[in-house]
């Protein structure tokens, strides 16, 4: 298994599990996953990551409608979102110092 897949299981379980329980500093640590995460990331995927994250992060909550189970995915998808949106993150940061460096 590549070290990428590895940071996005770890990602996707804290996810699942800070669903249900508390984890502490649980966006943070999905954060800086995903900032590892964009820093690997192939160039072809670069706009599936980013309409990723923003998608994620905004539809997330939808799923809030679903009564019993709604908020538990909800969760789980707005964690995901934040671990996207570190590679998304990575991946503009990294766009733009190559756009104007030196």
């Amino acid at each position: 298994m590549s070290p990428i897949k590895l940071v996005a299981w770890v990602a996707l379980l804290i996810a699942v599990v800070g669903a249900f329980t508390e984890i502490p500093y649980s966006g943070a640590i999905l954060l800086v996953l995903g900032l590892a995460a964009g820093a690997v990331i192939a160039g072809e995927d670069h706009v599936r990551v980013l309409v990723t994250a923003l998608v994620l992060n905004s539809l997330a909550h939808a799923f809030n409608e679903i009564p019993e189970v709604g908020k538990y995915l909800a969760s789980i998808f707005a964690a995901v979102g934040v671990f996207a949106a570190g590679a998304a993150l990575t991946i503009i940061s990294r766009n733009v110092w190559n756009r104007y460096k030196p």
